[in-house]
Formats: C-alpha cells, sequence, structure tokens
C-alpha cells in the first residue's frame, strides 16, 4: 500500500468514525459555517478552562475530507490556549490531511479551521472587550 493510500484510509477512518463528534451542554465558545458550493456544515462548540480549550466538539455533514479534517484539528487543538490556536496556520491543517488537496477541495478541507478560527476570534474579542471595559 502507497503512503497515499494509507492517509486516504486514515481520512476515510476519520470520516466513518469521527473524533470529538457531538455537542457540549454548555459551551463558552460556538461558531458554525456552510461551504455553499458544496453543502458541507461544520458547527464546533469549546469549553473554555484556565485559557485553554478544555473540551471541544464539533458535529456538522458533509464530505469526508471536510469531517475529517474537522475532526483531526479538534484532536489537534485538544488541551492547547486559546491564544495558540488562534495562531495555527491552514497549512498545519493540510499537514494533518498529509495527502495532496486539489483547489476544488481546499474549501472542504479549510471548513473546520475557518470556523474554529470565526469562534476563537470573536471570543477573545469579546473578552479582551470586556477587559478593556473593566478598566475604565
Amino acid at each position: 500500500m502507497s503512503a497515499e493510500a494509507m492517509y486516504e484510509e486514515i481520512i476515510l477512518d476519520y470520516y466513518r468514525h469521527p473524533q470529538n463528534f457531538g455537542t457540549l451542554e454548555k459551551p463558552d465558545i460556538k461558531a458554525k459555517d456552510v461551504n455553499i458550493s458544496c453543502g458541507d456544515e461544520v458547527e464546533i462548540q469549546i469549553a473554555v478552562k484556565e485559557g485553554k480549550i478544555a473540551q471541544i466538539m464539533f458535529h456538522g455533514k458533509g464530505c469526508a475530507i471536510s469531517q475529517a479534517a474537522t475532526s483531526m484539528l479538534t484532536e489537534h487543538v485538544q488541551g492547547v490556549s486559546l491564544e495558540k490556536a488562534a495562531k495555527i496556520a491552514k497549512q498545519e491543517v493540510l499537514d494533518l490531511l498529509s495527502i495532496p488537496i486539489s483547489p476544488m477541495r481546499l474549501k472542504c478541507a479549510l471548513l473546520g479551521f475557518k470556523v474554529l478560527k470565526v469562534g476563537l476570534y470573536s471570543y477573545l474579542g469579546e473578552k479582551r472587550d470586556g477587559d478593556e471595559c473593566e478598566d475604565e
């Protein structure tokens, strides 16, 4: 089996058996988006504790690439500080997949990444805005 075929099998396994799939009862962070070109949907929910991602879950529907990439991403950021997670580059997500992604599938591969960033930026922005208000 070639390396690419092995990684394709891993992606299919993540698609069939996603990690961190489901919902949180009371998430601190919640963000959702849809890839209108193909219909993929992803919502990410995060519980924050001491500035870190204490628990992260996602749910949605879509192609194997979008769901597997989001599942891998949730594993990658579990336990990481919010600031560090907010600095993750899209190349890190593509590296997690370990297979070439065509330009047509790039939006699929990065949907969970986009949703994660929106949620983190929104939460961190609100936290900073609230902190600034307290100082006044």
